[in-house]
């Protein structure tokens, strides 16, 4: 039936180059199985020959070992031949394998590319640019308030020496006229504001004299 309509059978699948490698491998190790032989067999012939005296006999086998050693010459010419394609065709795998890896790097990187296209669309560099302009803004402000917070409220260094002599006489003052007031003009009596509570851990009050001088000086 198929020799009638013409079908043919399943297509046998295109080589490779490495079942061409493997294919010529093989029939290297073929020839060099022939080549231990002959070496084998060259030797042979070697020590018969270093044991025979000239004549026919050596003639002869003289001969055979020559016609042995052209075959080992033609196997070695095409081992040398096979190994030569051999290299060949590595060489080539090697390129086809290098540019299958090149093509996906472009791949990845195409990929990689558009990838960063599309994100960076979504990027306003103008608000990017204003939002730094802010926060910058921000930074200084924050600098600007922690600077007034840390504002030193000292007494300032132009006070007038005269003021301050008038104002401890005043207080002198006061405080004499609160001691009148309190105690009759009696020595030792103390003004309101130095008229502290004794704690009850202290047994003794401390004089009146020695909080006038300190209030005083």
């Amino acid at each position: 039936m198929n020799r009638l309509f013409g079908s043919t059978g399943p297509k046998a699948p295109k080589p490779t180059l490495n079942s061409a490698i493997s294919n010529i491998d093989t029939r290297i190790s073929s020839i060099d199985v022939k080549l231990a032989s002959i070496n084998a067999e060259l030797q042979g012939y070697q020590a018969k020959l270093s044991k025979m005296r000239e004549g026919p006999g050596k003639t002869a086998l003289k001969q055979k070992a020559a016609k042995v050693l052209r075959q080992r010459k033609q196997y070695e010419a095409q081992r040398d031949q096979l190994q030569s394609q051999v290299w060949n065709m590595e060489q080539a795998q090697t390129m086809q394998d290098n540019l299958k890896n090149t093509m996906v790097t472009i791949d990845a990187l195409k990929s990689t590319n558009k990838a960063l296209r599309k994100e960076y669309g979504k990027v306003d560099l103008d608000k990017v640019e204003r939002m730094q302009d802010e926060m910058a803004d921000l930074l200084d402000m924050g600098n600007e308030i922690q600077e007034s917070l840390a504002r030193s409220y000292d007494i300032p260094e132009d006070v007038d020496e005269a003021e301050l002599d008038a104002e401890l006489e005043a207080l002198g003052e006061e405080v004499e006229l609160e001691r009148e007031m309190a105690g009759g003009g009696t020595e030792g009596a103390l003004p309101s504001f130095l008229q502290d509570e004794v704690p009850d851990f202290i047994d003794e009050a401390p004089s009146a004299a020695g909080k006038v001088k300190e209030a005083a000086g």
